[in-house]
């Protein structure tokens, strides 16, 4: 079954030993590099042209040098600096800004139109996906993502393989099985029934490793059941479920298209709402009495409407896909101007990985300005996960995640869509 705009199949076996391999490994490069303490890497010094540091107050600073040492910035300099046995990056002509966050990603699906295909593959299979699919979002400039919804033995091992530095990866924060309603069996995924057992779930998620935990409140546009988009908890379960999640330190991020999903959600206390595609005034309201976030997912939307007329979905899911995309638009619009807290996902592996820029366009659609699209998925991205003391902005000890592109994505966000320059953690992964 596929629910929400990121599908869902049959459960899937666990545990294959290629996989076990990749994990084992990841551990092992880990405890490596621990014992034999390599030796630090040298300072880099990066010039950059114009330099978009800290999106919260959108000022553009020209001839700028960043000093990279341990992968943290360690200051910005007025001018152009250096220092003997230091290393170089010449982005003097280039726009320099924080690396991106995708709030919401697969990187087990196979995307696009693949992502339709039956889904009983295995994790190793998936895991092989997912290690591309990886690279590619690092490569459009994606530092860090959040892949929601995956199963736990794939999506932990290639975050710990990121982590290890074994594959060439965005920062990924991973929350592993979805949480979803009995009787809707997804794969990955731990189906409750009653607040005791959401409950039980919830703990044994965050026991097996989850950094957030995600809930499937309503159903999806891409399922092939007739179940519609609308609640399918009860508000014991999702009260349950939030108040476990928060009590051992997780953010709970809510998949919900109906308006009662959307409300019954935030009511329950959800960190934040992914699609929110029937969201009304009622639900503004809430999102604000609770400072919760929208994940607007444009892209994914914009995807599947584009399927429907291209006569390449299933009847059932296309008679939604019809309608729940082309809305998801103005339901951002509205609350944008409403001021709801907002940040950037894409829903990827819908879309394909590596195309998460085109999101922001969608945005500018949508009415939002290009300097809170990008401070989305920067500065507001990495609120809503909890790490605004290390990402989604360039000052002295924060992570060393930076992308440059040319030209000015404040007076053009397409230059998103190509990007020139990567690093993360003070490691360079694309350079011109």
């Amino acid at each position: 079954m596929k629910t929400g705009l990121s599908f869902m199949g049959r459960g899937l076996r666990p545990g294959l030993l290629a996989f076990h391999a990749l994990s084992c490994a990841s551990v092992c490069v880990g405890r490596a590099a621990a014992i034999e303490a390599p030796a630090p890497a040298p300072t880099l010094y990066i010039h950059a042209g114009s330099l978009l540091a800290d999106p919260r107050d959108g000022q553009v600073l020209h001839e700028r040098t960043l000093v990279v040492q341990d992968g943290k910035i360690l200051r910005i300099d007025p001018g152009y600096t250096s220092a003997p046995g230091a290393e170089l990056v010449d982005l003097s002509q280039r726009f320099v800004l924080p690396g991106l966050i995708d709030g919401h990603v697969h990187l087990s699906y196979p995307d696009g139109r693949d992502s339709l295909a039956p889904t009983a593959t295995s994790p190793s299979a998936q895991a092989i996906v997912g290690v591309a699919d990886a690279r590619k979002d690092l490569m459009a400039g994606f530092t860090t993502i959040c892949d929601l919804g995956g199963e736990n033995e794939v999506v932990f091992a290639l975050r710990a393989a990121s982590n290890a530095g074994t594959i060439d990866a965005p920062r990924i924060f991973a929350s592993g099985d979805y949480i979803t309603a009995t009787p809707m069996p997804p794969p990955f995924s731990h189906s409750c029934s009653g607040a005791d057992e959401c409950t039980r779930v919830v703990r044994d998620q965050v026991t097996r490793g989850a950094d957030l935990i995600k809930v499937i409140a309503t159903g999806g546009v891409l399922s092939t059941e007739a179940t519609g988009v609308n609640l399918q908890f009860t508000e014991e379960e999702l009260v349950a479920i939030v108040r476990t999640a928060h009590s051992l330190g997780r953010k709970v991020m809510m998949h919900a298209h109906g308006t009662d999903g959307i409300n019954a959600a935030l009511s329950a206390g959800a960190d934040s709402i992914e699609h929110g595609s029937y969201l009304d005034a009622s639900s503004i309201a809430l999102f604000k009495a609770h400072g919760a976030y929208l994940e607007p997912t444009l892209l994914a939307g914009d995807t599947v409407a584009r399927w429907a007329a291209e006569g390449d979905l299933p009847a059932v899911t296309a008679a939604k896909a019809r309608v729940v995309g082309p809305l998801m638009i103005g339901a951002a619009h509205r609350a944008y101007i409403g001021g709801v807290k907002m940040a950037f996902g894409t829903d990827t592996g819908v879309s394909r990985h590596g195309d998460n820029a085109r999101e922001f366009a969608l945005l500018l659609k949508a009415g939002v300005t290009p300097l809170d699209a990008l401070r989305m998925a920067t500065v507001w991205a990495a609120d809503r996960i909890g790490m605004s003391d290390t990402l989604g902005a360039l000052k002295p000890g924060m992570a060393a995640d930076l992308i440059a592109v040319d030209g000015d994505p404040l007076v053009d966000v397409t230059t998103l869509e190509q990007v020139k320059f990567v690093a993360k953690g003070g490691r360079i992964y694309l350079q011109p």
